[in-house]
């Protein structure tokens, strides 16, 4: 979101709110009362809060609601809905929930359900299993704070099973509510210092926005590095070792964030990519945080997910008992897109024993994770095996979802780039992807007038026009001088068809306009 738009957003805010105070200070004074302000104003409130930005919920979508109200009262479009390629909400973008994770969730919800026979008898053990766990035998119990035991054990078999019989400790499991609230943990016990001992925080540009708002929030220093967009958004060390030399100036650079696969850019990092990240961190002594909440979103041919756990520890003990980590993980992504759930765990590796004491203290502070969405996780790292009852039909629908997520993946890259001025890389995974696009220099021009970044402009134009919601490139950050958007892929098959002609035309009409 530009800069622009969030000043002016303040600037009329503010004299809303001093309107406000003249009128009740007015009122106060009649009634022979002080005259008092708001205790709480823009000017007296946490600054930190102020600079959060997340475009991903920003401006534009702020606006694609007001659209939809509009719509629903009857106002005139040239289109009849929003189409919000914004975010990577499945269910929302109509992706069917998977039958076992639904079977088994309405089971620990309404226990009543476990006598009835339309149910399978694996998705009723594992329901009687999760229930037996909770206080009460009942998902509305809290839970202890670092996560109900019996699923940290199973997401450390599954850590150990997928990483090829790498042990994984379940003390070492936190679950938490989504991927994101376990980062944002993890950056709080890790930023420190003042002036040039500030922590500073090494994040990928583009970037996802969580990362730019917690450090904005948390007053840390963000370390920019840069993806190399002609080869497919790949992390070169060379740029990392001067991200962090540039930053030893000002800051104390302490942490790298790597999300792979990638968002919004898509890629699939290679495990040479990962070991070269690995040994970089280890020389400049900083905590490696891996986001990898896409894990089974790989779609390009020769790319393959590899975790940063399994590969740290397949380096020899030079790295596997020095390098200081944590993974992340998600039940929202992948072929469940259980969004909703807020589902999510992270393991920590080679953390001071006493650190890892005040993780636990600080995680306690808001008691516990969600439990449905724990008992999802746990579906997720235990799902059903070849010789039960429910296998089969999970199987079929899994591979439907991932093999549909790779067919439209395809798709857009192949259709963005018949399209003059709209260049795509191949979305090798994620759900994301992030063409650059050629803006006239009148277009330019004209966003600079208006106070708008120009791909907010372009973005803002083709939802006024089209009904199509895309966050611009802006708001993930992006090299100076280049324009971009990122849209999901997961609407259904014929309806992203549409959404990608209706995008090609637009851009196209544009560009004929500002030219």
């Amino acid at each position: 979101i530009s800069c622009y738009l969030s000043r002016s957003a303040n600037t009329q805010f503010s004299v809303r709110r001093s309107a406000r105070d003249i009128t009740n200070m007015s009122q106060q004074a009649a009634n022979g009362l002080p005259c008092r302000g708001k205790v709480l104003n823009l000017d007296n409130m946490n600054p930190n809060v102020r600079r959060v930005e997340y475009a991903v919920r920003g401006a534009i979508v702020q606006r694609a609601l007001q659209i939809d109200k509009e719509l629903k009262e009857g106002v005139k479009k040239p289109f009849t809905e929003v189409i919000k390629a914004n975010i990577g909400d499945a269910h929302a973008m109509g992706q069917k929930p998977i039958t076992f994770l639904r079977q088994v969730l309405a089971l620990c919800a309404y226990p009543d359900l476990l006598d009835d026979n339309k149910f399978p008898d694996d998705s009723k053990q594992r329901a009687r299993r999760i229930l037996e766990a909770c206080g009460g035998h009942s998902i509305g119990a809290y839970s202890s704070s670092q996560g109900i035991e019996c699923i940290r054990q199973d997401v450390a078999r599954y850590i150990e099973k997928r990483d090829d019989g790498i042990s994984s400790d379940p003390d070492n499991i936190y679950l938490a509510t989504g991927a994101s609230d376990a980062i944002v943990t993890m950056l709080k016990l890790l930023v420190c210092g003042k002036g040039r001992d500030r922590t500073g925080v090494m994040i990928s540009i583009p970037q996802y926005p969580l990362y730019s708002a917690a450090l904005a929030d948390l007053a840390a220093v963000q370390i920019n590095y840069y993806l190399d967009e002609d080869k497919c958004w790949s992390l070169d060390i060379a740029e990392l070792k001067r991200a962090v030399t540039a930053a030893r100036q000002h800051c104390n650079p302490r942490v790298i964030c790597i999300i792979n696969p990638g968002n919004p850019t898509g890629q699939v990092q290679s495990r040479q990519c990962i070991e070269d990240v690995i040994r970089f961190a280890k020389e400049e002594h900083l905590f490696l945080m891996a986001d990898e909440v896409y894990q089974d979103n790989v779609y390009a041919e020769g790319c393959k997910f590899h975790s940063f756990k399994r590969v740290l520890f397949e380096m020899g003990p030079e790295y596997s008992t020095t390098v200081e980590m944590a993974s992340f993980h998600s039940t929202s992504k992948c072929y469940m897109g259980e969004c909703g759930f807020r589902g999510g765990y992270m393991e920590v590796i080679n953390m001071d024993p006493e650190v890892k004491a005040q993780l636990t203290k600080l995680v306690s502070v808001r008691l516990c994770p969600p439990v449905p969405g724990q008992a999802l996780l746990d579906l997720v790292v235990n799902p059903p095996q070849p010789d039960e009852p429910s296998y089969d039909k999970f199987m079929k629908e899994r591979t439907a979802v991932l093999a549909a997520l790779a067919e439209k993946a395809g798709l857009t890259e192949q259709i963005f780039n018949t399209v003059p001025g709209i260049t795509c890389n191949p979305v090798q995974g994620a759900m994301y992807t992030f063409p650059r696009i050629t803006l006239p220099q009148k277009a330019i021009d004209k966003a600079k007038a208006e106070g708008q970044v120009p791909d907010m402009f372009y973005c803002m134009k083709l939802l006024e026009e089209e009904g199509i919601c895309l966050v611009p490139g802006s708001g993930f950050g992006q090299r100076e001088g280049t324009f971009h958007f990122r849209m999901t892929i997961l609407p259904p098959t014929e309806k992203l068809k549409f959404v990608l002609q209706k995008i090609s035309d637009f851009h196209i009409r544009f560009t004929q306009e500002f030219s």
